[in-house]
């Protein structure tokens, strides 16, 4: 996984901020390996398998284009009249066609745990009488992920892997902790402003008592270390309960499971859709932000609509080939092309084809 193109390709590729906002802020490829580092450390307390977790934290967000959701988003508008655009999908995509460095086979030759993993690690994509659930009801679940299982059958019905179910847990822990650090970094907010969630003013509490003269840099680095422990073991604490009410005897128990077995108690769950809320208003819909994104959504749009009108201008290796596929096929080669950019090469390729290219500042 780490050697591949794809996931050296994550340091270039925007969290929250584009990449020339600051060299300390997340990136697509730092986030991974937080998300990497707290579920390895939950998987070792749960007694699960650590190579197959460290796997799906460090493949979950190989698919996501330039700019973050900003990107996803224009993507998906772009390609909704072929399927839209999924970054899960698209993951598998990467993993199973697009990373090409092995001479007898596409792809990276990962297990059906694995693959499974990467599909399924925030649930199940559809019910048991096949009907798309969940955030899929609208536009069915993603072509990408029908066409592979057609063949290659990955149980979308039923729920994943312990492994994955840590994976996914730990990416919201990475999330909330770190978007909150990045956020006090670039002043969109206060500690004193993150007061408003109980569980985040109790921290800060002691904190104070602990350490009465603090500057803000080192008081917002011991919250954010104080809600990643709190979170890890709530996790732990509340799976450990889920697992001894459960008692699943195999994996395919697990899978079979009614519901989520990893997950957060109940305070804490409530906790964290706070934490997202405040995000929500104080972060991702900041003016700062969102005037950033706009033009990278303009910038994305612009790119697909250009070689949708002048195939010419993609390199020599993305070409399309004489005949193949129709337009579906041609418009899926260039969603994957530009979803394999950076921030960087994306910017650079609309200013070599424009006259004129937003500064995304």
């Amino acid at each position: 996984m780490i050697h591949s193109n794809a996931f050296r390709r994550l340091k270039h590729k925007t969290q929250v901020f584009v990449f020339h906002e600051g060299d300390h802020y997340r990136t697509r490829l730092t986030h991974t390996l937080e998300v990497a580092q707290i579920a390895r450390a939950l998987a070792r307390q749960l007694g699960l398998d650590e190579d197959l977790t460290e796997t799906l934290a460090l493949a979950h967000d190989l698919g996501h284009p330039p700019f973050g959701h900003a990107g996803e988003r224009a993507l998906d508008e772009c390609l909704r009249a072929h399927g839209g655009f999924d970054h899960n999908a698209q993951s598998l995509r990467v993993v199973m066609l697009l990373e090409r460095r092995y001479p007898q086979f596409d792809g990276l030759n990962l297990t059906w745990e694995s693959l499974e993993g990467i599909v399924k690690h925030n649930g199940p994509l559809i019910d048991r009488n096949g009907e798309p659930v969940g955030r899929y009801r609208e536009h069915g679940v993603p072509v990408g992920i029908s066409e592979y299982v057609a063949y290659h059958d990955l149980e979308l019905w039923s729920y994943a892997s312990l492994e994955a179910q840590v994976a996914a847990v730990a990416d919201d822990i990475a999330y909330d902790a770190h978007d909150i650090d990045d956020g006090l970094r670039a002043g969109l907010f206060t500690v004193d402003d993150l007061g408003a969630i109980p569980l985040i003013a109790d921290i800060n509490a002691v904190i104070t008592a602990r350490y009465p003269v603090l500057d803000e840099t080192r008081r917002g680095a011991e919250l954010v270390r104080e809600l990643i422990s709190y979170l890890i073991e709530d996790v732990f604490s509340e799976t450990r309960r889920r697992l001894g009410a459960a008692n699943p005897g195999s994996a395919t128990d697990v899978r079979n499971h009614n519901a989520t077995l990893v997950a957060f108690s109940a305070e804490a769950e409530t906790t964290e859709a706070m934490i997202k809320r405040f995000l929500k208003t104080h972060m991702y819909r900041h003016e700062r932000v969102m005037r950033v994104m706009r033009d990278a959504e303009a910038v994305v749009r612009d790119l697909f609509a250009r070689y949708q009108a002048e195939p010419g201008d993609l390199p020599a290796e993305w070409l399309p080939h004489e005949g193949e596929d129709g337009e579906a096929g041609r418009a899926r080669r260039i969603g994957d092309f530009i979803a394999g950019m950076t921030d960087r090469y994306a910017i650079i390729e609309h200013r070599r084809l424009f006259d004129s290219t937003p500064d995304l500042r």
